[in-house]
């Protein structure tokens, strides 16, 4: 019986139980994707390096889905080293077993594969899979997931003539072997040699239109440490999703898009036939990087006139005020046909507020990053696999309190308790010189207020409470804070994690756990029939069916 045949059946079998266990809605489509993720070469920069492909593709192959549609992806994985990979802004409804975090998830040995069964429920936006372990996320293996609207669900713009992915962001010439070495031996990475478009540097990609059409440009931010700026010379874009959210449909010259965030702005062609810079370039950096590609027009001569567009590089205020002039389209639909407006988000009184602060402390003579005082350290053991199994000795509720401190960092495998059906009060701190980004796997939230200087209650006098957009990555901005409602809705164990991948890898991440008093399936699905085991859980195979 032949590989592929194998493989098929896997699959089948996986769905069935995902079918009989989880209770998925019969009518919902299956999605079948085979994965097969191996070393090889890569010239992003021109200089060759060990990337990580997905069936031989860098960037991965994207996913395109409706929303509710299962995802079955059986990933074999064929490095010398343990795999796993993640589902930026894929919200896992009931799921965090499939989250494909180490604090959720056993990664997949070499060799072996694993399937994972996502279903996209009640979501529709542009967002991104990448690699989670080990720094592997600088060696590629990341791609789009654009989820569509289901057809009776009115979409608040014409159908876009075409639609194109844009994965972004700052790269190294270094393998990540080495930027791993780097960050074991305490140091900081150096500043990044180059951006890419879409595994490319300059002039490597371009975008075909014809002139008086107009597309949708899915861009999302999956760089290692750096916010970017994108502009197409002489267009204007109208964003009109950003990760899940129809917006209030402004237009801008340019967009800024920090680190793991993903937008979708509709650009028509409205100028004359010729090719023009698309252009992407570092923000709040001391040295400013470009990358270019090219909008080509359908019989053009293929020149493009004129000097690339500028754009803005280190200015804070304006970045701001851009971030406050995202809006959400209140008599829109979202993944439901009601109004995304009918969610009346500022009239739900918080129940708890959590203030976080980062802070870049040396522990031992290395560099660490913390949340309250606390630099995350891994355990041995999922912690979902721990709590599901009673193992003691894994982690510790309350071992990050949920408020800054002052007091000396420390090392923990950091977990804060939340109950389910909470409505939160999130505020980031930042006291730093750098933007921050920060993300949140299993939910989305709604940014209500950004502001400089110290947080204070009365702060919340400036919250937007009715028209702000939701969403699961957010900016801070230097010395400065960002304010979030978060309805916590979903049960399991969720990463709270800086999106500069240097910081979180060095601890400026924690777990969320939340948790149900009723043990239902309405809750949170069961462990499915096919999770890997490891650590101390690796004995609890008898326990696990």
């Amino acid at each position: 019986m032949g590989k592929e045949w194998r493989s098929w059946l896997s699959l089948m079998a996986v769905a069935m139980m995902f079918l009989h266990v989880n209770l998925v809605n019969g009518d919902d489509p299956y999605r079948f994707y085979t994965w097969n993720v191996t070393y090889g070469d890569i010239y992003p920069l021109g200089v060759k390096q060990q990337g990580i492909l997905i069936n031989r593709q860098f960037p991965g192959p994207p996913i395109q889905c409706v929303t509710n549609d299962n995802l079955i992806i059986n990933v074999f994985n064929s490095l010398d080293e343990p795999f796993l990979i993640s589902w930026n802004g894929v919200e896992q409804r009931r799921n965090s077993w499939q989250d494909g975090v180490y604090g959720t998830t056993c990664p997949i040995p070499p060799g072996k594969n694993f399937t994972y069964v996502l279903q996209v429920k009640d979501q529709i936006g542009s967002f991104y899979y990448f690699p989670s372990l080990a720094f592997h996320k600088a060696a590629g293996g990341f791609g789009s997931i654009n989820i569509a609207s289901r057809p009776r669900i009115p979409v608040p713009f014409p159908p876009p003539a075409g639609e194109f992915s844009i994965l972004t962001g700052d790269w190294f010439k270094q393998n990540h072997t080495d930027l791993k070495a780097i960050l074991d031996g305490g140091h900081d990475l150096p500043f990044s040699d180059g951006l890419l478009i879409n595994g490319r540097g300059s002039n490597g990609y371009t975008f075909p239109v014809d002139q008086g059409k107009t597309y949708r440009f899915r861009i999302s931010n999956v760089g290692l440490t750096t916010s970017v700026n994108f502009r197409i010379q002489g267009h204007k874009m109208m964003v009109v999703e950003v990760e899940g959210t129809h917006t209030v449909q402004n237009t801008y010259d340019s967009l800024d898009i920090h680190l793991g965030q993903s937008y979708s702005v509709l650009l028509t062609a409205d100028q004359p036939v010729q090719d023009y810079y698309i252009v992407v370039s570092t923000r709040f950096t001391s040295q400013v990087l470009n990358v270019m590609s090219t909008l080509r027009y359908s019989n053009s001569a293929g020149t493009v006139s004129g000097p690339p567009p500028g754009g803005p590089t280190i200015e804070i205020d304006w970045s701001l005020n851009q971030a406050r002039s995202l809006r959400r389209n209140l008599s829109a639909s979202g993944p439901r046909p009601n109004p995304q407006g009918s969610y009346h988000y500022g009239l739900i009184n918080t129940t708890r507020t959590i203030r976080l602060a980062n802070s870049a402390p040396i522990i031992n003579g290395k560099q660490r990053y913390a949340i309250n005082s606390v630099s995350f350290i891994p355990a041995d053991t999922p912690l979902k696999l721990a709590d599901h199994f009673n193992i003691p000795g894994v982690f510790t509720l309350g071992s990050i309190p949920d408020s800054p401190t002052g007091s000396g960092v420390y090392l923990q495998t950091s977990v804060m308790a939340a109950d389910f059906r909470a409505y939160t009060e999130v505020i980031f701190e930042n006291i730093e010189d750098n933007v921050q980004s920060y993300h949140i796997d299993g939910h989305h939230f709604f940014v209500v207020g950004m502001g400089g200087g110290e947080w204070t209650p009365a702060s919340r006098l400036t919250y937007n409470l009715r028209d702000t957009i939701s969403r699961s990555t957010v900016q801070v901005y230097p010395k400065s804070w960002t304010a979030l409602y978060m309805p916590l809705d979903n049960v399991g164990m969720w990463n709270i994690r800086s999106q500069n991948w240097a910081r979180q890898y060095l601890g400026q991440q924690f777990y969320l756990r939340v948790y149900s008093r009723v043990n239902s399936w309405r809750d949170e699905y069961p462990i499915p029939s096919n999770a890997l085991l490891c650590g101390k859980a690796s004995t609890r195979g008898a326990l696990h069916q």
